[in-house]
């Protein structure tokens, strides 16, 4: 029977004749090299390794750079513990970059969570952290990965479900973050996770999509009703402080005509009494003062005036007319006597 052309008669191969010292050396280098190569390894600049020698923990870890190990006897696990890690929950990052592109798969598993007013709110939420322990981190709990996705998880279920949807949704954010991060952080050191939590961060939380609509319309009728509110408390602010000022404004000016009139009358009764006392102490004297001063206040009004001597007899002498004509124009007035 003829043989195919493509099958290789393995009687016809021949080997090479190799002494045993060669075939000896080369096994000494390859073994060499796996040696070798077992005994480097490179810790990176955010990393510190863990040496386990047949398992068990051999403290300190080492820093970044190149360290030997004993081969065969010694492992290294290398931790990255200035490297802030991430867990995302709710959602799952798959290219990050300027359009980040996300994972189509449903996580409403860990997303769909309830409140404390019995209502359903999905959340999505970050938890950025960092390895402070490697000790911990990789001897005290087993799948330490897994166990604090579950301990994030049920605290965001708690802090949740203490609120109602409003504050999930709106106001109670910032708050909601801060609490998780506490607790979280209280879990992880009472469970010696090694793990120190940086930030939680609420993605994007809403209402279920079957609610929405619903839900758009009553913050649109709350959105609403405050505008309206802080127009009104607008209004009020003007017009309220404005009246207020005018009223005190008013009461001022009835405590100041009130004072005036207090002094002046006060002022008016001291001078009387004084004038009074001094009438008293010279009554011919105070009356003949308070007759020139009283004249002197008349007799500038009346305008021109002659004075006669009262024991003047026969013919009155020639008076200027236009001299007195000019002592009763305004301005002019004077005094002047004849005997």
């Amino acid at each position: 029977m003829p043989m195919d052309k493509d099958v290789i008669d393995l009687s016809k191969l021949q080997l090479p004749n190799l002494s045993p010292k060669i075939v000896i050396t080369a096994i000494a280098v390859l073994v060499g090299v796996v040696v070798l190569l077992d005994s480097i390894y490179q810790v990176q600049p955010e990393e510190v390794g863990v040496i386990r020698r047949f398992g068990a923990y051999l403290a300190p870890p080492t820093g970044p750079g190149l360290h030997f190990k004993l081969p065969f006897v010694e492992s290294v696990v290398k931790v990255p513990v200035q490297r802030q890690l991430k867990q995302e929950f709710g959602f799952q990052t798959i290219t990050p970059g300027i359009r980040t592109i996300y994972s189509a798969q449903d996580f409403e598993d860990q997303s769909l969570m309830l409140t404390g007013d019995l209502n359903v709110a999905v959340v999505e939420w970050i938890v950025q952290y960092r390895v402070s322990d490697p000790y911990l981190y990789l001897f005290r709990v087993r799948n330490v990965e897994n166990t604090f996705r579950d301990m994030t998880e049920a605290v965001m279920r708690r802090v949740i479900g203490d609120r109602t949807v409003t504050e999930v949704l709106t106001v109670g954010r910032q708050e909601i973050e801060s609490t998780v991060q506490v607790l979280l952080q209280e879990m992880c050191n009472e469970y010696e996770t090694g793990i120190t939590i940086d930030q939680v961060v609420l993605q994007d939380v809403n209402p279920p999509d079957p609610v929405k609509p619903s839900w758009d319309e009553v913050n649109q009728a709350q959105q609403q009703r405050d505008r309206l509110i802080n127009e009104a408390q607008g209004e009020y602010n003007r017009v309220i402080p404005r009246a207020q000022g005018e009223a005190q404004q008013t009461i001022l000016q009835a405590e100041g005509y009130s004072l005036d009139r207090v002094n002046r009358a006060e002022g008016d009764a001291s001078r009387f009494k004084a004038l009074y006392a001094a009438y008293r102490l010279a009554p011919t004297v105070t009356r003949r003062r308070m007759y020139l001063e009283t004249m002197a206040k008349v007799l500038p009004k009346m305008g021109g005036k002659l004075f006669i001597d009262s024991d003047a007899q026969g013919v009155m002498p020639l008076l200027p007319l236009e001299a007195l004509r000019g002592l009763s124009s305004p301005g002019g007035a004077s005094n002047r006597g004849g005997e």
